[in-house]
């Protein structure tokens, strides 16, 4: 397991200067350490708009290998979450084919942070509140390392997509457009 870590300072009961380690923590990184992943925790400034391209250019990457984790929900209002390159959209009638559903849509936020415990712009397939089905772009498996959220806004892990595959053994389907 590969952590960045901020070092901070701090005096003890007797004044004496203290440095310490601190990572930073939320249900996903949690998830990640207890499976035993290999992965980069990536800070960077959040931006409201256009979320995946400001984090590629932040972070000096590909938009491609910026991965959105998309909350949808079925015609019966089953949640799902689908994993898509940050430089494509995901064809919502594809992906109800490819689930055998009549239907998909996108949850609005407060939904979203329902099922998954996060916040729209910080949710992260790992460590969700509730267990949902998990569907990937069959094209990321190809990359040799993605850049996904880590459970809060202005946070991503860096990762190969095989320990993704291994942690949450997503279907893989083809709906980018």
């Amino acid at each position: 397991m590969i952590l960045i870590a901020k070092l901070i300072s701090y005096s003890d009961k007797r004044g004496h200067s203290v440095r310490k380690e601190r990572f930073p923590s939320t249900p996903a990184i949690r998830t990640l350490r207890e499976n035993g992943a290999r992965f980069l925790v990536r800070p960077y400034k959040y931006q409201e708009k256009e979320v995946a391209a400001a984090a590629a250019r932040e972070l000096g990457v590909d938009e491609h290998l910026v991965i959105k984790t998309l909350v949808m929900e079925d015609e019966q209002k089953r949640p799902l979450i689908i994993m898509m390159h940050g430089d494509k959209q995901v064809s919502t009638k594809a992906l109800a084919r490819a689930m055998g559903a009549k239907f998909v849509t996108p949850c609005e936020p407060k939904v979203a942070q329902k099922h998954t415990g996060y916040m729209v712009g910080g949710i992260s397939p790992f460590g969700t509140r509730k267990r949902l089905p998990v569907y990937i772009e069959e094209s990321i498996l190809d990359l040799e390392r993605i850049f996904i959220n880590a459970g809060k806004k202005g946070l991503l892990v860096e990762i190969s997509p095989a320990e993704l595959v291994r942690i949450l053994n997503p279907t893989t389907v083809n709906v980018a457009r």
